[in-house]
């Protein structure tokens, strides 16, 4: 069953949607904490894990990032790493709330931008007691040094005198200037690269596209994420951690990285043949990743009988 639900993330409004088990059976269970990837919404990916992990025994939360979706925040488009942090620990309060919701059972699940966002949280929220990932990446790495890691630094440095620009601007009057994340047409996509033509396909066509998802960024973003770093703290967590990666994505260098710096008990596991955007919906690589998260998550988080 999925419920409309709101709670607060530092005096902002959040929208989220609350999946519950159908089985009947009664008392708290066991919970988990979806976060959407950077462009995304509630209604996309994390919507999609969290609905097939309610199947699975789970009580879920999936939810929209302030400044993003149906969640409050202005201005419209700001990717703020601290408060995408934010964001999941207030998702963890509220869940805390829930009389359907085991409080010393909780955990975090984290797709592609929220796996970096999931990481830094549970480095310092020790209410999260078991943390996965699907396609991680530390967003703000992305941006300095590419989906692939090969950018060149000249790129950033020329974002970063456009983010200024902008600030200049918009203290002159101007309105909110923001960038496109998607150019307009598939051959622009394709020409830009695999991960470009792979975001392109999910965001902006019949096969996810959301009149909500996020078309465009603040340039001011950039500056928010110039000096994040997802992976800096990851040798905090010393609870279970489980990154899920395709074997074809772009990015998995960034899990595999952010796996050799956690200190505590840790798998990595590989889905052969999936790009980094394919674990977002595809159901040949979707289908065991969610067996390896229910595996995952009744191993650390209760010994139950899943549904």
């Amino acid at each position: 069953m999925k419920t409309n639900v709101t709670f607060d993330s530092a005096g902002l409004k959040i929208a989220g949607h609350l999946y519950t088990p159908d089985d009947g059976a009664k008392g708290p269970r066991p919970a988990i904490v979806v976060g959407h990837p950077g462009s995304g919404v509630k209604e996309q990916a994390a919507g999609l894990y969290a609905q097939r992990l309610a199947e699975q025994g789970f009580v879920t939360l999936a939810f929209d990032a302030v400044y993003q979706g149906e969640s409050e925040g202005e201005p419209r488009g700001l990717e703020d790493p601290a408060h995408r942090v934010e964001d999941l620990k207030a998702a963890v309060s509220f869940l805390t709330t829930r009389d359907e919701v085991n409080t010393d059972q909780i955990g975090a699940l984290g797709i592609c931008a929220s796996g970096g966002y999931a990481l830094t949280a549970t480095a310092t929220d020790h209410r999260i007691k078991a943390v996965a990932t699907v396609s991680a990446v530390d967003l703000a790495r992305q941006f300095r040094q590419g989906a692939d890691g090969a950018q060149d630094p000249a790129v950033f440095q020329a974002m970063l005198d456009d983010a200024a620009a902008a600030r200049t601007a918009e203290a002159h009057g101007e309105s909110v200037q923001t960038f496109k994340i998607f150019p307009d047409t598939a051959e622009e996509a394709r020409a830009l690269g695999q991960h470009v033509f792979e975001g392109f396909e999910y965001y902006c066509t019949a096969r996810a596209q959301h009149p909500r998802s996020a078309k465009f960024l603040t340039w001011t973003s950039v500056d928010h994420m110039a000096f994040f770093d997802a992976f800096r703290f990851v040798g905090l967590i010393r609870r279970p951690l489980l990154m899920n990666v395709g074997r074809e994505a772009v990015t998995s260098w960034m899990s595999v990285e952010a796996f050799q710096n956690a200190h505590g008990p840790k798998e990595l596991h590989w889905i052969d043949g999936a790009t980094h955007v394919d674990l977002y919906d595809k159901e040949q690589y979707v289908t065991p990743t969610i067996a390896k998260l229910t595996e995952f998550y009744a191993a650390n988080l209760a010994e139950f009988v899943v549904a």
